[in-house]
């Protein structure tokens, strides 16, 4: 193991190709496509709509990949704090739903409801549009 700790033999690979076929030097790509006209871009912290780049702000995509990376899992406010803002945030569940609140404005009418809204509980990333 390395002495900063990520073992060489994992690495990420490009759609399409094997282990086999792997170099260090190769490029990394680690794009998540979550169909449905949504791309998420992780490398590059960029997301397109329908072909449209949307204007996120930093935190507006970690909330937005972290949804998107754990479909159908039902988030509660407090967990969303934790592993989008971090342990020493000071925030409340109102931070997270200002912040769905701006993601499906700028993700449009067409896509809002990917983000579907689990009453009492939290937020839930849906693949397809309900």
């Amino acid at each position: 193991m390395r002495a900063h700790g990520v073992r060489p033999e994992l690495r990420t690979l490009e759609p399409g190709r094997s282990a086999a076929s792997a170099s260090p030097s190769a490029p990394r790509f680690e794009a998540v496509r979550s169909g449905g006209g949504i791309r998420i871009d992780r490398a590059r912290r960029l997301v397109s709509v329908d072909g449209r780049e949307l204007d996120l702000t930093y935190m507006e995509f970690s909330l937005l990949d972290h949804l998107a990376s754990h479909p159908h899992t039902v988030h509660t406010r407090d967990a969303l704090i934790s592993g989008v803002w971090g342990y020493g945030h000071i925030g409340d569940g109102r931070t997270v739903d200002v912040h769905v609140a701006r993601l499906r404005r700028k993700l449009g009418p067409a896509h809002r409801g990917r983000i579907a809204t689990v009453r009492r509980v939290g937020y839930t990333y849906v693949p397809e549009p309900r």
